[in-house]
């Protein structure tokens, strides 16, 4: 390639691995020229300080992942732009704002609050009115068919309509949304903290997310709908903030305020907590959810939006519960949209029960960072399956239900009927849809504790667990037997390729345990067993999920007990401290096995052995503030990168200086544009004039154009284009001495895409590199500098062999 102009170049060296997003180092400025392709003799020292400069330069380039798992799918990634992009066209449209603009503005965001807590409402309401209605209708078939006595025919139907309802489940999801797969919490928390994906908020995804969760969650499969319904609330805030859907021609122009990851990022988060509130009817709770377990930047507006969002939903489903008791819902009853009351009206305890409570919450722990393991070892095994293809998800969905199916209906079997307590009003123990058990080759007066706890809806069967008090109700093998299937069914439930959700799984089997210890404990405690039976779910989610204030809410509004707070406390703290020693929450663990590079709230302290000179690496690609449009072209089709330096050279500076950051999305848009000068030197156009602010605004998630859509003439590829209009005059940048540590905080913290590192001294190039998010991943850092490993900062915990030990 000819030798480029001083001030205009055309050429410049080229990433080799282009798909690459990362930190690049290359010759784009003629700043970084060799100094053989000047003109003339030149200064002898700048030669020698650019071969320098050259020679130092790190020539491999960044390789951690570009893609990750989204639900089932294999999907590109990129970062989103939560920074302010301060160029010229946004400092004109800012200043021509007035009072009304701005009050606009943040009506529009307290609407848009307003909407996603009634549609999110409604999507939960949905989702428990199609689970009680087919669910339901199933269990009354089966359950007539049983009273008949032809226990062959309840079987067969009980099998295939499950079987249908999990294909059907999983055919839509893995032909139409892949992204809908598994509670999609993984995928919010990763957006959250700034990766994103296609379709992952998408109007297909969101459709498919509803149907697929009535489906699986009606097909007797244990999941649940909370993680489903977050995703859903997530969807819907998506939606409405990028102004509808543009592909299915939904589109509302007075929500281009909102075409911004910032905003989005917000509004996302507030569906976040209202899909939790919906999920429990727990408006604080899904708060503090949103808090504590999915959200990387917190304020005390978005607090205050995000109350308002869950309130919300809070209230449209307190009018849709009292529309439904009119019998206008069908099937529909008390279903998940009621809070599961504990039979004591009052509750006392005393010092002598905190030894069971303590007890609770140690094996809570165990068992939760138990769940974790094995949950992470059985999706290591169906991501294996599902590479194979298509086919392959849909056969091992088919084999769990058809397992999940033959458990539930047959286990009952080896239960013994016990005799209907003489002090109810009704014939036998309530066992939801199916009524008395006298199925089972049951008498009159006899029921069938396991098949009370079996042949059931999930919410059910928690009710029945939390209303008991310390009555002979279950039999304790019955309990023991209850426990064990179901907790290993929710293990192998989830992963599938459909919506499912971790929530009430976890609680039920939790419940379970509680109980268990309850009827263990006997009269060594004046707790009676529904109160174990909730105190046990609070110890496995803390121990599996790791959040204690809002799994602390949340069990108080869904139980509508404030008397329990100090033992619900006591026993999330001991939980999640035990299985802390173990290994990680299990979101984190989904988060690492999807792939997403996730920043950590925490920095490693090997990082403080290492300044960002030491990570940076190339090449890097710069472009001159007034830039030949071949040259442009050619580095957008040959890089993947979403950002380049802008670099001012004489005669547009007395010496090469660093202008900003221009981002490939802008430099899509002014190439799709063509407002090219003939020229190099620089444009009297006014920009302001040739584009609108809506003309840079983000499109919706996980879609961008692409420089292959455009197409140019020779003449125009000769052409030039004036960059500095467009390009951010104060980006983020730090000196390459900083520590990685104090680097890594700022990033994250501001929630940056790019961070440019500039040289110590002023002798040398303008900009050295830059770093992404890859950059700060342990697996590009430890590869660069090995023998890290060995200074590597672990959590206090048990060895895999000690685990390995304590398992077996």
């Amino acid at each position: 390639m000819a030798p480029r102009d001083q001030s205009c170049g055309d050429g410049g060296e080229v990433d080799p691995e282009g798909g690459i997003e990362a930190p690049l180092l290359s010759s784009g400025s003629s700043f970084f020229q060799d100094p053989a392709h000047e003109d003339g003799d030149g200064d002898e020292e700048a030669r020698r300080r650019r071969r320098r400069f050259l020679l130092a330069g790190r020539s491999q380039s960044n390789t951690t992942s570009q893609v990750a798992l989204v639900g089932v799918g294999v999907c590109p990634i990129e970062s989103l732009d939560y920074e302010l992009i301060e160029n010229e066209v946004f400092k004109q449209d800012w200043r021509a704002r007035g009072r009304g603009h701005i009050l606009r503005y943040v009506a529009l965001k307290w609407a848009l609050c307003f909407l996603v807590g009634v549609l999110s409402a409604a999507a939960g309401f949905v989702a428990n009115l199609g689970v009680e209605n087919v669910a339901g209708a199933k269990f009354v078939v089966t359950s007539n068919l049983m009273l008949a006595g032809r226990y062959g025919t309840a079987f067969a139907v009980f099998l295939v309509s499950n079987f249908a309802l999990t294909m059907l489940a999983t055919v839509l999801t893995v032909y139409v949304a892949p992204a809908a797969a598994g509670s999609g919490i993984p995928e919010v928390k990763a957006y959250l903290n700034g990766v994103d994906a296609p379709d992952i908020f998408s109007l297909k995804t969101l459709v498919v997310k509803i149907v697929g969760c009535i489906a699986a969650v009606s097909s007797s499969l244990h999941v649940g709908k909370a993680g489903p319904l977050v995703h859903t609330g997530a969807c819907i805030a998506s939606i409405l903030g990028q102004g509808g859907s543009s592909k299915y021609h939904l589109t509302f122009k007075w929500l281009r305020y909102f075409k911004n990851d910032r905003d989005r990022r917000d509004l996302v988060t507030c569906g976040a907590g209202a899909g939790i509130a919906a999920a429990f009817r727990a408006p604080v709770g899904g708060v503090l959810f949103a808090l504590e377990a999915v959200s990387s930047w917190w304020r005390s507006a978005l607090l205050w939006r995000a109350f308002f969002t869950t309130a919300m939903v809070a209230v449209v489903l307190r009018a849709l519960i009292d529309f439904c008791k009119s019998d206008k819902c069908g099937l529909f009853g008390k279903g998940g949209l009621i809070m599961f009351d504990v039979t004591s009206d009052y509750i006392t305890y005393h010092l002598v029960d905190l030894p069971p409570v303590i007890t609770l919450g140690v094996l809570g722990g165990v068992l939760g960072s138990l769940h974790n393991f094995f949950l992470d070892k059985v999706l290591r095994l169906y991501n294996f399956i599902n590479e194979k293809g298509q086919k392959y998800k849909l056969l091992l969905a088919a084999v769990v239900t058809i397992c999940t199916s033959c458990c539930l209906f047959g286990l009952p079997w080896i239960a013994s009927c016990k005799p209907c307590p003489s002090d109810t009003e009704e014939a036998c123990p309530s066992i939801g849809r199916s009524g008395n058990f006298k199925k089972y080759q049951c008498a009159m007066n006899e029921y069938n504790d396991l098949a009370s706890l079996f042949f059931n809806t999930n919410d059910d069967t928690i009710r029945n667990l939390y209303s008991a008090g310390t009555d002979d109700e279950f039999h304790i093998s019955s309990i023991l037997v209850f426990f064990f299937t179901s907790y290993f069914l929710g293990i192998f439930s989830y992963g599938l390729a459909l919506p499912s959700g971790l929530f009430v799984p976890v609680i039920l089997t939790g419940a379970t345990y509680g109980r268990l210890v309850g009827m263990l404990i006997g009269s060594q405690s004046t707790l009676d067993h529904g109160l174990f039976a909730v105190l046990g779910s609070a110890a496995l989610l803390g121990g599996s999920m790791r959040m204690t204030v809002s799994v602390c809410v949340v069990i108080l509004e869904l139980t509508n007990n404030l008397l329990m707070l100090p033992l619900v406390m006591l026993v999330l703290l001991i939980s999640k401290t035990v299985a802390d020693a173990f290994n990680a929450n299990i979101y984190d663990l989904l988060v690492k096995l999807k792939g997403f590079p996730y920043l950590e709230g925490h920095v490693e302290p090997y990082m403080r052995q290492l300044s960002v000179s030491d990570v940076v690496t190339g090449p890097l690609q710069a472009f001159n503030g007034i830039e030949k449009v071949g040259h442009i072209v050619h580095v957008l089709r040959t890089t993947g990168h979403n950002g380049f330096p802008v670099v001012d050279e004489p005669p547009f500076s007395d010496s090469p200086v660093l202008f900003g950051l221009v981002l490939r999305a802008h430099l899509l848009v002014l190439l799709r544009k063509k407002d090219f000068i003939p020229n190099c030197s620089a444009s009297a156009l006014d920009a302001s004039k040739q584009f609108l602010p809506h003309d840079f605004a983000k499109p919706g998630s996980g879609k961008h154009d692409r420089i292959e859509e455009i197409e140019f003439s020779a003449e125009e590829l000769e052409m030039f284009v004036d960059l500095h209009p467009f390009t951010n005059t104060s980006p983020y940048t730090v000196v390459e001495t900083m520590s990685l540590a104090k680097a890594h905080v700022l990033f994250r913290e501001v929630g940056l895409r790019h961070l440019l590192v500039l040289p110590k001294s002023s002798k040398r190039a303008p900009v050295v590199g830059i770093l992404t998010r890859h950059d700060f991943m342990p697996e590009h850092i430890l590869g660069l500098h090995p023998f890290l490993f060995k200074t590597r900062w672990k959590k206090v915990r048990f060895g895999k062999s000690a685990f390995t030990n304590l398992v077996f």
